[in-house]
């Protein structure tokens, strides 16, 4: 028990000087069971790769350049996509919650379709569009779109009514309001509708460069299936959880923190 709370007392030391280390410290562990079940070889290698494999995989990959096109391609895609989406979900999230006929119209149609998958539109999608980017972008703004429109419309919704008649008492116009109460307001949950529709945008395109794409690391991941490359399937699912865990950790919660802790909904 002493030895668990001393390694316990250096994580915490460590962590506190080091806060990168928090991120990669927990991994260790895994990663050592990992290259102990690879050395008990209870499983063929080529099912079953070792931490060593992979990473010479990796490094093969890049200097052939390969892994950085496929990466900046799925970039590309998840930019475009989400850009598009954000622009049309915001200020339709806006308009639904400000009018109450427009919300009880369009909230059946918002939940049908949240229901269904963006991989449900694929079949359909590909005999509009074909094999291309206009298919992955719909998905993405697709699946971006509902998030976004829902935390926004629950965000606007939420707003306190005492804010509203204390501006009005005051004398402000409606777009005054709109701007100075009632988006501040809604701000955080439209935050979290960010954070969240992007990360279902971001699995969405990695499903649909497996299915309809020509690079990408989805793409990457399922050719190498063709080859029988397991140790490039893992390096493609390990680029896909850095590359999320740094734009979610390093980017989007902290601005969610940060917002939350602006408009009095999280304490410091």
């Amino acid at each position: 028990m002493m030895a668990i709370y001393t390694l316990w007392g250096y994580y915490a030391r460590w962590t506190a000087r080091w806060p990168m280390l928090a991120a990669f410290i927990p991994f260790i562990p895994l990663i050592a069971i990992w290259a102990f079940i690879v050395w008990l070889e209870l499983f063929p290698r080529v099912f079953l790769p070792g931490p060593l494999d992979v990473i010479g995989k990796a490094w093969e990959l890049t200097y052939k350049g390969i892994l950085g096109d496929y990466l900046i391609d799925s970039l590309s895609r998840l930019a475009v996509g989400a850009a598009a989406g954000i622009a049309i979900a915001i200020p339709l999230g806006i308009f639904i919650g400000l009018n109450k006929r427009a919300h009880e119209f369009s909230w059946p149609i918002l939940l049908f379709f949240q229901a269904i998958g963006d991989i449900a539109w694929l079949p359909i999608l590909l005999v509009w569009f074909g094999f291309g980017l206009t298919t992955m972008t719909f998905v993405i703004v697709y699946t971006v779109l509902f998030p976004i429109v829902l935390n926004t419309v629950l965000g606007i919704r939420s707003a306190k009514p005492d804010l509203h008649r204390a501006a009005q008492s005051l004398g402000a116009p409606r777009g005054r309001i709109l701007l100075e109460v009632t988006l501040p307001g809604a701000l955080p949950n439209i935050i979290t509708g960010l954070r969240n529709g992007l990360g279902y945008g971001w699995r969405a395109l990695i499903a649909a460069e497996i299915i309809v794409g020509t690079s990408g690391i989805g793409f990457l991941m399922f050719d190498a299936r063709r080859a029988g490359s397991v140790d490039e399937i893992v390096v493609g699912m390990i680029v896909l959880g850095i590359l999320w865990y740094i734009v979610d950790s390093w980017l989007l919660a902290p601005i969610e923190r940060a917002t939350g802790e602006r408009w009095g909904l999280v304490t410091k």
